[in-house]
């Protein structure tokens, strides 16, 4: 790749052979590594022709969501040969690889606020000369935050950001909306009335996305004007590659390795399951902010079009709507990546919880999801939820008990009700040994001075733990609670009766299912030594998620190793 002072001396020919080239690595390497490779193949044309007019990182170039920004990675002198691989490439704008990467962000909607505060705080301190530049796709557009934030620049006509629309019509699938309806407008120049205009913008376009030179002459243009300017760039998503503009779907908009082993994953799971419930329940409708592919809704939404609700990316409003579902009648499925649940808190708490309405949220990419890092890991839901009054949080173990859960949670109607599962293959069934009030009895050992609280679907490697202890003498018995809030008081009395217990689950070690029990036991006045063994507290980097889980002890090895350190500890003491 060339760099950033030769790729503003190529010629327009050379630009053209560049960007097939950049598109040849593109396919070649996400499809070996896996990635996003539709929405980079979309915005080849438009980020070189944003490196030749801008100069960062003076200039600060921020990518909305930023799985579009894998060209500016090229560009600025990342190697893909170990994206998204532990210790390689992320798969997002990372601070720590490069300078020309100012946020690390993945969640949509949050780039048109950075850049108004970095264009507030380079006018507080008089660095006029840097400029800020925010790219923002129109799938993103549909996020509330991204209209808060054009509320405040478009009133701040000394705020000189360049908002670059990429408008290829999606954003995994296509985009939903008054808006889109709008920008379809635009494209075809079929209205004269503009919404960025009328909030304040000056505006240019719609440009062709994959004309470099009219690109540059559009950014320019809109660099001159000195003041907030959107410059509508029309692109196709998967552009070059004909497998991903035949993918109706969604483009190819994410791929995985070549060698990815088959087998049913949780998400597959769950989308058979609740297709099965509405079957059985007309009152029961599912809503997606943007992702019913990706969450495991597409058979529901094929079955059911008039019961599936795609609300564009926007969590908070897909968590009301569905507290309005509910209030009307109906059993809302709110079905949502793990992290992006943190976006919808404060309204599971206020419009939901407070409300005392039955709405179930499904819950994919729970604990740690793997290759996409630190801002995809689902590691906080599992904390945070439990201290909203009346919600009721389950986690399967396996496909069997996913089905069961999820049946469960939809027959709540009085409070909320959380199914967590992570990115993975679902594996065989876990049978119980016995089911008793409370919990799931996974293996019974006599006199076991150990219970392991085996949460979801780490139930495996804590049976593959008690092998290990097996073998050192030390019996365990190892229990699956099933719904790990509210605690059972079935699960707290079993508790009471062993040395040692240890909550064993994929989430942040704060709020955690272990310190509840602990917490629980000594206000009963229990004395049993009760340890939370999971994540700590951090943003994880990317590895696969079999690397994560045992580099943090998270695998059957690691937790005997645990449970035998503990209870060499625990015998020094006495």
């Amino acid at each position: 790749m060339p760099d950033l002072a030769a790729l503003r001396r190529m010629s327009a020919p050379a630009l053209h052979s560049l960007a097939a080239e950049l598109r040849t690595v593109l396919v070649d390497r996400v499809s070996a590594t896996g990635g996003h490779l539709g929405p980079n193949l979309g915005a080849v044309e438009l980020t070189i022709a944003l490196h030749r007019v801008f100069r960062s990182p003076d200039d600060v170039l921020l990518f909305d969501t930023g799985h579009q920004a894998y060209v500016h990675k090229l560009l600025t002198g990342r190697r893909f040969d170990d994206l998204r691989q532990a210790g390689g490439t992320s798969g997002y704008p990372s601070r720590t690889e490069s300078p020309h990467d100012v946020i690390e962000n993945s969640h949509a909607s949050t780039a048109l606020s950075y850049a108004d505060g970095l264009a507030k705080s380079f006018a507080v301190t008089g660095a006029h000369d840097r400029r800020v530049v925010a790219v923002v796709g129109d799938g993103a557009l549909t996020g509330g935050m991204a209209w808060e934030a054009l509320n405040n620049l478009g009133a701040a006509p000394a705020r000189p950001v360049v908002v670059v629309l990429n408008d290829n019509g999606r954003s995994y699938a296509p985009t939903v909306g008054g808006l889109a309806e709008h920008l379809a407008a635009l494209r075809a120049g079929a209205t004269r009335t503009n919404v960025f205009t009328a909030l304040g913008f000056a505006y240019t376009g719609p440009v062709d996305g994959h004309d470099v030179v009219a690109v540059e002459s559009a950014l320019h243009e809109a660099a001159a004007l000195g003041r907030p300017v959107v410059v509508h760039c029309v692109t196709e998503k998967g552009k070059g590659h004909p497998p991903a503009e035949a993918d109706e779907a969604d483009r190819m908009h994410a791929v995985s390795p070549a060698s990815s082993t088959a087998g049913a994953s949780w998400t597959s799971v769950f989308a058979d399951s609740i297709v099965a419930i509405g079957e059985d329940r007309p009152d029961v409708v599912c809503l997606t902010a943007a992702m019913a592919l990706p969450t495991g809704l597409g058979k529901f939404a094929r079955r059911f079009p008039a019961r599936t609700f795609d609300v564009g990316i926007a969590e908070q409003h897909a968590v009301t709507s569905a507290a309005g579902l509910a209030m009307g009648g109906l059993h809302p499925v709110v079905a949502i990546y793990a992290t992006f649940l943190s976006r919808a808190f404060d309204q599971v708490l206020m419009d939901v919880a407070l409300h005392r309405l039955g709405v179930t949220f499904v819950l994919d990419r729970a604990g740690v999801t793997g290759p996409d890092g630190a801002s995809h890991h689902g590691m906080w839901d599992a904390s945070v939820l439990p201290v909203v009054p009346g919600l009721r949080l389950a986690a399967p173990r396996d496909p069997a008990t996913l089905r069961e859960l999820l049946r469960a949670a939809v027959s709540v109607s009085d409070a909320p009700t959380v199914l967590r599962y992570p990115k993975a293959k679902a594996g065989p069934d876990i049978p119980a040994v016995r089911r008793t009030d409370g919990y799931d009895v996974l293996l019974d050992a006599p006199e076991a001075p150990v219970l392991l609280v085996a949460v979801g679907p780490l139930a495996g490697a804590c049976l593959a733990a008690a092998d290990e202890l097996s073998r050192h003498d030390v019996p365990v018995t190892v229990v699956d609670p099933q719904w790990t809030m509210p605690l059972h008081p079935g699960l707290l009395r079993l508790a009471a009766g062993f040395p040692l217990v240890l909550a064993v689950e994929d989430t942040t070690a704060t709020g955690a299912l272990g310190a509840r029990l602990a917490q629980a036991l000594a206000a009963a006045g229990e004395r049993t030594c009760v340890a939370t063994f999971a994540l700590p507290n951090g943003f994880l980097p990317h590895a696969s998620r079999d690397e994560i889980l045992r580099a943090h002890g998270l695998d059957g090895n690691g937790i005997a190793c645990t449970v035998l350190k503990r209870l060499a500890r625990m015998k020094a003491v006495v």
